[in-house]
């Protein structure tokens, strides 16, 4: 099947507005009671929060048992230069949630396939990253965001091009050393970017379409998006020269690369990510899955991988326990797992209960926006209490 990053903007899906519909008809013709909805107050929560612009508008999707039980569509894709309502197949900049779902996924379909180890010092693989004490540095702690790197690289000076974007990654001195303190770090996975397109001869983008986007059947997702399917695509705010981002990645370094990087880039919409949540869960649940990563690596990537005795909880990618899990919400259990994105999007993964909730915003539109941290565990508590989950002990 065509992608539409591939084929503009035919087959485009049905969209829907509002959330889970109930009714109940008796057989005589006549309406009865409806029951309450047990996803109100999800529901609510995006309301207030559009209405209180925190963000112009949100997709939220909740899986459990298997399956999609309630999904929400409420406010607008864009505010200017003129009012859009936001649709279910709208399509979002994911920002950082591609660090896990693509450039984690990536290194460790590599590895599971023998072409690398996780345990080998990146210079192995990028002999350049050795230099200013970085010759220690595995990709193990690049994938747990323990490797002592600052979080990015230097913006203040105008600079454009991937291979500046690589020398200064590469070059990039250390703040810690290796393995002693978590530190979120976009040099890491651009650095991991790297190594997948040297290992396997392909671009990121070439990759993830070829092993991990079409076996999961997701045709809306992709990086560097076809200039015709930008009516599609939620915008996030204006640049620096006063255009308003669209279709273009809103990360400041991924955009200065080109918009093909291993920390940022991926676009995709509700459908798509619903895919990737199902599958990965189906994996792990040892149900029939098309999830491409064999079950005992992704148990590792979504488990405690961070060097012995620190307290900062990573998988190979995928965050588990620390200051930035606030999408856990009050209820998740401890061995769920996610990760966020700046533009506003999310993702919180909780094998124990087999759930997950996915939301999309655009918060940055179209100034900079406002947090949508709070938001984001308020959702996910209400949707465990919805689903009748109980609070770990």
């Amino acid at each position: 099947m065509k992608s539409i990053f591939q084929a503009g903007i035919q087959g485009r899906r049905q969209f829907i507005l509002g959330g889970t519909v109930a009714a109940a008809i008796s057989l005589s013709g006549c309406a009865r009671s409806v029951p309450a909805d047990p996803f109100a107050d999800v529901d609510r929560l995006v309301r207030s929060a559009v209405k209180e612009d925190q963000t112009p508008g949100a997709v939220v999707v909740i899986g459990h048992g298997g399956h999609v039980v309630h999904r929400y569509v409420y406010g607008n894709r864009a505010l200017v230069p003129e009012r859009e309502a936001l649709t279910w197949d709208t399509h979002f900049d994911m920002a950082s949630l591609t660090k896990p779902t693509m450039t984690a996924l990536a290194v460790m379909q590599l590895a599971e396939a023998g072409r690398l180890n996780i345990d080998d010092p990146v210079s192995k693989y990028l002999p350049d990253f050795a230099v200013n004490g970085k010759a220690a540095i595995t990709l193990r702690l690049l994938l747990t965001h323990y490797s002592g790197l600052p979080p990015d690289v230097p913006l203040g000076d105008a600079w454009s091009g991937k291979a500046e974007g690589v020398r200064r990654a590469m070059n990039s001195p250390l703040i810690n050393p290796p393995g002693a303190k978590f530190v979120y770090s976009d040099i890491n996975f651009i650095t991991l970017g790297l190594i997948v397109e040297k290992t396997s001869g392909l671009t990121l983008d070439q990759y993830a379409r070829r092993n991990i986007l079409d076996p999961l059947g997701m045709t809306q997702s992709g990086f560097l998006p076809d200039p015709a399917l930008r009516p599609m695509i939620a915008p996030t705010q204006f640049d620096a020269d006063g255009t308003m981002l669209r279709g273009v990645v809103h990360d400041p370094t991924a955009r200065r690369m080109g918009g093909l990087a291993g920390h940022a880039g991926l676009f995709s919409d509700a459908q798509d990510m619903t895919l990737y949540a199902q599958a990965l869960l189906d994996r792990l649940a040892g149900r029939s899955s098309k999830f491409p990563l064999g079950r005992e690596t992704l148990v590792q990537m979504t488990t405690p991988q961070q060097p012995k005795g620190k307290t900062e909880l990573r998988g190979l990618g995928w965050d588990i326990d620390t200051h930035y899990s606030t999408p856990r919400g009050d209820i998740f259990s401890h061995h769920s797992f996610g990760h966020t994105g700046f533009t506003g999007t999310s993702l919180w993964i909780d094998p124990d209960t087999d759930s997950y909730v996915l939301i999309l915003t655009n918060r940055v539109h179209p100034s900079g926006g406002h947090s949508v941290v709070k938001l984001r565990h308020d959702i996910a508590t209400a949707a465990a209490k919805a689903l009748g989950l109980s609070a770990p002990v």
